[in-house]
């Protein structure tokens, strides 16, 4: 990464290191990821210490994704609006005094109010810290570059939060994983308050009713499936989430339509790869989100795993995701755009299949490490390839929309599509509180065969643009 240093903004020191400015802003990635990574692997834990329920534990990962998916158009509006800089320090004040609060829950409402500040804090934070990078390597080569030290930088923070959310949770308890990301995170904002210019707002408006509802729908639609696996699908709960949640996604697209400043201009739908390839990550986003909720429960529940031998054997998933991430582009130029997603998909159909019918019943295997080693390939292979259609066609000014987008689906499959295996998986299982884990793989395969047969039937586009790493919105 270059070490030159960007240009004045505002009024803010003449020059600074973009290296260290770099390093700062990739810390907020880091630590997202890496206390994601980390809380999925503590999940069995925080159950039995908080005695949750398993609808509940859905709960606690539910809430923060929905606060994420639903606020992160909005997070990258206040950053162009406000500034980034100042949006940056802002989201991560949020995110680390909310994970403080999380290590002090002493019940499952402590726990899921502070899950849900940790949403709020990184839709803040992380389209602020895109939108510095942007505006500290302004040149197309440039941007590439360190778009790509970005990107495995997210990587990294997956293959230590397997590690490190283990080690933790046998060691210290399940408090850790929250504890340990504050004084990074706190080092990192450091770093950018004093070697990131303050780069001027632009003048607009926020579609902050936009936001409430796409946040309600959100909230509703997850809740009422999670409450689906407590209560029964017909039960007044379960009736209610679900039409609250599709009356404000209903509203969410009326707003829109009238909004002078919409978080999504409803017109980017009438093009058939766009509308593709954020219905494919959609389902990827459920599958990403359900598979690291599910699997460390399962290896510890079922095949007898400690936490930290858990983390260990979901390695080769994080490598082989930064191997798959890294081959995506080499995988579209071999064999054109058209069929890289669908092959890469089918790689990743064939993983949670094998998941699903694998016959370990204790300890790792060399099957199991064969399904691991197929998800992870898949993953990588299918996000990239499935970010790349959506953005691939973008015309001035809207790559920005594009991938903010993009990344809004993966986080809301996210949090519908969690809440809609674990109702079935807890539904199915035959006991109160338990999980059905089968069910739940071949819900996993399932959501990704929807997602082969989008990517088949969408008619051929151009091939001659290679994927390339995507941005969260900065709009």
């Amino acid at each position: 990464m270059s070490n030159e240093t960007a240009p004045a903004a505002g009024h803010t020191r003449a020059r600074v290191p973009r290296g260290l400015a770099m390093t700062g802003l990739a810390s907020a990635m880091f630590l997202v990821i890496l206390d994601a990574a980390m809380v999925n692997l503590a999940g069995s834990t925080i159950r039995d210490g908080l005695a949750l329920t398993a609808g509940e534990l859905t709960v606690v990962v539910d809430s923060y994704l929905v606060a994420f998916a639903g606020l992160l158009l909005l997070g990258g509006r206040l950053a162009d609006v406000l500034g980034a800089r100042r949006m940056f320090l802002t989201g991560m004040a949020i995110y680390l005094a909310a994970s403080a609060f999380c290590a002090l829950a002493t019940s499952g409402g402590m726990l899921i109010a502070g899950r849900i500040g940790q949403g709020v804090g990184a839709a803040v934070v992380m389209p602020a810290a895109l939108s510095l990078v942007l505006a500290l390597y302004s040149s197309p080569t440039e941007r590439t570059r360190v778009l790509g030290i970005w990107g495995a930088v997210a990587g990294a923070g997956s293959l230590l939060g397997v590690f490190l959310g283990g080690t933790l949770t046998e060691l210290l308890g399940w408090e850790a994983v929250f504890v340990a990301p504050v004084p990074f995170g706190i080092i990192g904002a450091i770093i950018v308050w004093r070697s990131v210019p303050v780069f001027p707002g632009r003048s607009g408006r926020f579609d902050v009713l936009g936001a409430v509802t796409i946040t309600a729908g959100i909230s509703g639609l997850a809740l009422g499936m999670v409450s689906a696996s407590e209560a029964g699908w017909s039960a007044p709960s379960t009736v209610l989430g679900l039409v609250v949640g599709l009356g404000a996604v209903v509203a969410f697209v009326i707003v829109e339509r009238r909004a002078a400043h919409p978080l999504v201009p409803l017109g980017v739908f009438s093009r058939k790869p766009v509308v593709t390839a954020n219905l494919v990550m959609l389902l990827i986003g459920g599958t990403l989100t359900s598979l690291f909720f599910f699997l460390p429960q399962y290896q510890q529940d079922v095949l007898g795993m400690s936490p930290l031998t858990a983390g260990m054997t979901q390695i080769p998933i994080a490598l082989m995701i930064i191997v798959g991430s890294v081959g995506a582009p080499h995988l579209a130029r071999r064999i054109g755009s058209a069929r890289a997603l669908p092959v890469a998909l089918a790689v990743l159909l064939a993983g949670f299949f094998w998941l699903a019918i694998d016959p370990t019943t204790t300890g790792f295997s060399i099957s199991l490490l064969g399904a691991f080693l197929l998800i992870g390939t898949g993953l990588g292979l299918s996000a990239v390839n499935a970010t790349a259609m959506a953005v691939r066609d973008s015309a001035d000014g809207e790559a920005g929309l594009l991938s903010g987008l993009v990344n809004a689906a993966q986080q809301l499959g996210g949090a519908v599509g969690l809440a809609a295996l674990a109702g079935i998986a807890i539904g199915t299982a035959g006991i109160h509180g338990d999980i059905s884990f089968t069910t739940a793989f071949l819900g996993l395969a399932a959501l990704i065969l929807v997602a082969v047969a989008l990517a088949v039937a969408l008619p051929r586009i151009s091939t001659a643009t290679p994927p390339r790493p995507a941005v969260v919105s900065t709009r």
